[in-house]
């Protein structure tokens, strides 16, 4: 958990979210007008109740009487409008500031290095970007505006009751100091409880979305049981942080109630002597409406603490929020190359990269690929085949040594331009919870459904995928759990196909899928391999054969360069590599 301290207000943290506001200065100025003119109707109530008992009622005057109810009437029902316009327009601020500070993030999160989501639970981000979010909204909804409209309400309440009547004004003020306090401590203490509120909170949506997300290793492993007490301590966890909170209310409000029904005892206690010693005689009126200014001195400070609270959830938010948007996880884009399509030659000259610091995965990896020419990298695993394919794609910055796509830099190309001359099928498909069409294109406007059913009809997978309900429109739910590896290996191929790359990386997953989508599979990679550069990490006899250039590491560097029969010519490396994975398929 991040470290937080007991510290009430962040007033720099504030005006980082104030600045969201800039783009609606109209509806903020409006909404602090609505709580000023609702200031101003609020004290004006009082003051008329007084008029009506010291003057209407006091002297019989029913006209007087009547005009005063009116007058009453008319300011309740401009109470109840600016009531109406303040609620609306301070939520319709918030729920517009959170609107732009969660595309801003998003925008900022799908920009991170593939490194930051290594790092990070994907849970947390899905905390921060919802849940987080809505607590920044708050802020205007039910913690900044309110807490201002019930300061000018108790401004303006002091002030008229100095007015009134200075010695019931000064017996009030006297008991103000105790709530003061109350409430300072108070403010402390939830800052203090909500941070930890929200850091089980995102302790609670990871666990959550980690295993649901992996419920069949779960159940595969029987961890049901345990599981479940681990839920049950996080759980537990997240009830005493709440808890925490609703102990500091417990406590906090009765004392508030308390003290202001000591004020207004007091008052009635003093103003009662002040007419019986017919000192004051005109003082019943004053009297009824200091028990309306003490409930509205008094009141506003139980409800500040409890929007208090709501102010501080939503910076405490913020400050998480924005540790996000300061985050410096880019990959630099300062590249001015743009083209439409490449020749497909690449070069790794020297190449050093590691995860980590100081724990090179890469050790120096040097070789050549000519434009159209099919390239296998076999190796054993952990070998760093798929991080040659991670940096072709500048997911991660190499450590030293240079990349060369069509003899430029891989860094002078635009990050979109080289991204969109490459097209990767990875070993683990992934698919959004969507159509297979809309999978397919990605929802590019540019790509059409008839060109869609025709490359699919290209590589062999039209009738596939007009045999499932719906065809193109079956939803294939989230991960593509409706469908079955080899499946989903299928689309993967064709949306590649569809991107028309100039250079295409194959990461072959064949050995969970049957012989049928296997026999599909095979298909559709000579298809999409056709006049174009490929990267193929082997993991298939068939395709290390037809490979023109076959590189064979072994952890973290290239210990042997040559075609297939070259390879086993030599004996080395390759061939035992070959007579372990390899032979056990041909005999197959």
């Amino acid at each position: 958990m991040d470290k937080e301290t007991g510290k009430a207000f962040d007033l720099f943290l504030f005006r980082r979210v104030l600045a969201y506001t800039k783009p609606y200065m109209l509806t903020f100025y409006g909404t602090a007008l609505a709580a000023i003119l609702l200031t101003g109707f609020s004290v004006w109530s009082p003051l008329i109740l007084r008029d009506i008992i010291d003057d209407a009622i006091a002297g019989k005057d029913r006209e007087l009487l009547f005009n005063l109810s009116l007058l009453m009437l008319a300011v309740l029902v401009g109470q109840v409008v600016c009531q109406l316009l303040f609620t609306y327009y301070a939520n319709w601020l918030g729920e517009s500031v959170i609107k732009d500070m969660r595309i801003n993030l998003f925008k900022k999160m799908i920009g991170f290095r593939m490194q930051y989501f290594n790092k990070s639970s994907i849970g947390v981000l899905v905390t921060r970007s919802v849940a987080d979010l809505q607590r920044i909204g708050e802020i205007f909804s039910q913690g900044f505006f309110t807490i201002v409209a019930d300061l000018l309400k108790m401004l303006a309440a002091s002030l008229i009751m100095l007015i009134l009547n200075w010695k019931l004004a000064l017996i009030v003020f006297a008991i103000l100091p105790v709530i003061l306090y109350a409430t300072r401590l108070f403010q402390k203490a939830m800052k203090v409880a909500f941070t930890e509120v929200r850091a089980q909170v995102s302790n609670l949506n990871s666990f959550v979305q980690e295993r649901l997300t992996g419920m069949k290793i779960v159940q595969l492993f029987t961890r049901e049981a345990i599981e479940s007490e681990k839920f049950r301590k996080i759980n537990e966890k997240h009830q005493n942080a709440w808890l925490k909170t609703v102990w500091y209310n417990s406590f906090f409000f009765p004392v508030a109630e308390i003290v202001t029904s000591i004020a207004i005892g007091l008052v009635v206690w003093y103003g009662g002597l002040q007419n019986i010693a017919n000192i004051d005689q005109d003082i019943a009126g004053t009297i009824f409406a200091f028990i309306l200014f003490i409930e509205m001195l008094f009141r506003p400070l139980r409800q500040i603490a409890d929007k208090f609270n709501t102010l501080q959830m939503g910076m405490v938010a913020a400050s998480r929020v924005f540790k996000i948007l300061d985050t410096d996880s880019r990959i630099e884009d300062t590249g001015t190359i743009e083209v439409e399509h490449m020749e497909g030659a690449i070069s790794f000259k020297d190449v050093r990269f590691g995860y980590v610091e100081d724990e090179e995965v890469l050790h120096g990896i040097s070789f050549e690929a000519k434009p159209g020419e099919k390239v296998a990298i076999v190796g054993a695993t952990g070998a760093g085949k798929s991080t040659i394919i991670n940096l072709l794609n500048r997911f991660y910055e190499i450590h030293s040594g240079s990349i060369f796509l069509d003899g430029h830099d891989s860094k002078s190309y635009k990050l979109a331009s080289l991204r969109n001359n490459i097209a990767v099928v990875l070993q683990d498909v992934f698919l959004f919870a969507d159509t297979i069409a809309n999978n397919i294109s990605l929802r590019d406007p540019n790509i059409a459904r008839e060109d869609i059913e025709e490359a699919a009809r290209q590589i062999g997978v039209h009738e596939f995928i007009s045999s499932l309900p719906g065809g193109y429109e079956y939803n294939v739910k989230e991960r593509g759990s409706m469908l079955s590896s080899g499946q989903r290996q299928l689309i993967a191929f064709l949306r590649a196909y569809m991107r028309n790359p100039s250079i295409l990386v194959l990461d072959e997953a064949t050995s969970s899928v049957d012989t049928y989508s296997e026999q599909l599979i095979q298909r559709a990679s000579e298809k999409v391999t056709e006049g174009r550069t490929s990267i193929i990490i082997a993991h298939r006899l068939a395709t290390v054969k037809k490979a023109d250039k076959i590189l064979v590491m072994e952890a973290g560097e290239i210990v042997e360069t040559g075609t297939h029969k070259s390879l086993l010519a030599k004996n080395g490396y390759y061939s035992k590599l070959y007579e372990a994975q390899f032979m056990a398929e041909e005999v197959a």
